[in-house]
């Protein structure tokens, strides 16, 4: 006993010597206004060991980080601006304080260069002003609006867990530019985030939470929040990976926001493979090619080397590159496995087999034959964000735009789960409302997801599937009997009556909601149902959930000038999202703020703002 004693004194006096050894380098970060920037990533490496360690500046944008003393690369990054980067001696147990100042990025990239010849730090901006020649393309959005529940009582929908709206709204705002209307997709800005949803617990792979409060943008309506879970799964866990990296190598991929950011991206998949998983390199220009054939995970230095000498130039010959890559997928198939390709792109097919139908058809083909398709966009100026889309959407993939290391960190690395595991496939909702209760509804988002009532039972209708660890989160506006109409009014029928079903009267339920998904393998589908009642209660009630995403939700509505906002504002959305709760373990919240508060100054001094 005296010995243990002895020997926790001893670690005791160890820890305690180490402890002040331990020094702190901490400062705010402002952009070139003197405004305060919340959610930078700010990284130390130590120059003698390559050790790194990272923090995000938190709402007041400040930063700290907890160092052992020595000599410290330290770098500030977030997309649209440029990477600041310094190098700091810290001696043992001393406080250094050191501001840091965020410059608008212009598409440059900087590569310091050791006196030994290897690559030291690496320096890109992902922002700056966009091309003088903007060719981006954005499907256009048509919302329906408010809809009758006597004469429309059912929604269906397809699920969605694209993301890429979400990252290029906030490429624009960081750009000082306010996104066009058709680039904010409401249900993409709501499936960034992650949502305290419950696991998944019996036969389904998905929990499902709903709630119901008073709507924050117009006081006579109701808001209902439906929620989906998959339950994450580790890395370890996943089945092999087949995967085949099509990667757009043409001219209009030269810019440092796009070539180079796409190989430092994939190099952090490749970083996380397993032995068992597989890896395939096909790029396309002028004409198709294959860099590298399927090679295991196991061999790092190989595909990242593959990665490497990788350049750009020449005309895009996307169709020919699709069908190559998906050639390599099938001879190398894995039966119980994840196929999958991925395609990097700024999006721009113009050489060869390019039409959307034909692309469309091959990618469904495939899909029918058990290989996915996901799509990463990167860069702008020529961005084809519908082409994208739609691609991903036939492919039973994802689509993600990637303007910066972390978000490609994000979505490559945290969210590989997602990315390489299909849970369940073809998952549809259909929302029936009580007209009890709900005299008119409208979906917010999901506008090129809206399925026909009777697609929900046809299982031969396609639909979005759900990976690993994916959420789904979508609302409604209600308006309840006795408030006044917003749906288009039509004369009372003639041949039939409207009386109120007996059920209808008796149930406190607002809606059913019904879920209809396949398992991975099979290709009948599984059906269950949920009812909510109708509670009409102050949003003050309800889930900080809840009302982090309505604060989402006015934030898109906003930006898009909804025609059925109500009295929503980028304030509003700004105080709902300050009273949404504390919790922000990875800095989204903050930066969700800052691009909010960008957002309301530039559309207080629009000559800033360019046209689009």
């Amino acid at each position: 006993m005296k010995i243990n004693i002895r020997a926790a004194c001893l670690l005791a006096a160890v820890a305690a010597v180490l402890l002040a050894q331990i020094a702190t380098l901490h400062g705010i970060i402002r952009d070139q206004t003197g405004a305060i920037v919340a959610g930078v990533t700010v990284m130390a490496k130590e120059v003698s060991t390559g050790r790194e360690v990272r923090t995000r500046s938190d709402p007041k944008g400040t930063y700290q980080l907890l160092l052992p003393p020595g000599k410290y690369e330290v770098r500030a990054e977030m997309a649209g601006f440029r990477i600041e980067s310094f190098r700091v001696d810290i001696g043992a147990g001393v406080t250094v304080s050191r501001d840091i100042t965020l410059q608008v990025g212009s598409v440059t990239e900087t590569v310091q260069v050791s006196a030994g010849g290897g690559m030291g730090g690496v320096a890109y901006s992902i922002g700056g002003s966009p091309s003088r020649s903007n060719t981006e393309d954005y499907a256009t959005i048509q919302s329906e609006g408010f809809q009758a529940v006597r004469r429309r009582p059912l929604s269906t929908f397809s699920v969605d867990v694209d993301t890429a709206s979400y990252s290029n709204v906030r490429r624009f705002l960081r750009d000082g530019q306010l996104p066009p209307a058709d680039a904010v997709r409401i249900e993409e800005l709501l499936n960034y985030f992650h949502y305290a949803y419950p696991d998944p617990v019996g036969p389904h792979p998905f929990s499902v939470r709903i709630e119901m409060a008073q709507c924050p943008w117009n006081a006579e309506h109701a808001l209902v929040q439906v929620g989906l879970k998959t339950k994450a799964i580790e890395t370890a866990a996943l089945p092999p990976a087949n995967l085949v990296f099509l990667i757009d190598v043409s001219g209009s991929m030269m810019p440092a926001n796009k070539l180079p950011l796409l190989k430092r991206s994939f190099a952090l998949l490749v970083r996380e493979l397993r032995s068992q998983d597989r890896v395939a390199i096909v790029v396309y220009a002028g004409a198709a090619g294959l860099v590298l054939p399927s090679t295991p995970g196991a061999e790092k230095d190989r595909i990242l080397g593959a990665l490497e000498s990788l350049s750009a130039g020449g005309s895009t010959a996307g169709g020919a590159g699709l069908q190559l890559a998906y050639r390599v997928a099938r001879e190398n198939f894995q039966p119980k496995g994840n196929n999958r390709v991925i395609l990097a792109t700024d999006g721009d097919f113009n050489v060869g087999a390019s039409s959307d139908d034909e692309m469309i058809k091959l990618i469904e083909a495939e899909r029918e034959h058990g290989i996915a398709l996901t799509a990463l966009g990167f860069g702008y100026g020529n961005l084809k964000d519908s082409k994208l889309e739609k691609l991903a959407d036939h492919g039973n993939g994802n689509y993600a735009y990637i303007d910066s290391l972390e978000e490609a960190r994000k979505v490559l690395v945290q969210g590989l789960g997602a990315t390489l595991l299909t849970v369940a496939k073809d998952v549809k909702l259909q929302v029936e409302f009580n007209p009890a209760h709900v005299k008119e509804w409208r979906l917010i988002g999901y506008d090129n997801r809206r399925l026909r009532d009777e697609d929900f039972k046809d299982d031969k209708k396609d639909a979005g599937d759900m990976g690993a660890g994916h959420m789904v989160t979508a609302l409604y506006e209600l308006i309840p009997n006795g408030a006044r109409s917003q749906a288009a009014a039509v004369d009372p029928l003639k041949y039939q009556e409207e009386n109120l079903a007996a059920a209808a009267k008796l149930a406190g339920e607002a809606l059913t909601v019904k879920l209809r998904y396949k398992k991975p393998n099979e290709s009948r589908s599984v059906e269950f149902q949920l009812a909510a009642p109708f509670r009409f209660g102050a949003i003050s009630g309800v889930s900080s959930d809840f009302r982090f995403a309505a604060a989402v939700t006015e934030f898109g509505m906003v930006l898009r000038n909804a025609k059925d906002k109500g009295s929503s504002s980028y304030e509003g959305a700004i105080s709902r999202l300050a009273a949404a709760g504390e919790n922000d373990p990875d800095g989204r919240k903050a930066e969700l703020m800052y691009l909010m508060k960008t957002a309301r100054s530039l559309a207080e001094s629009p000559s800033k703002s360019v046209k689009h």
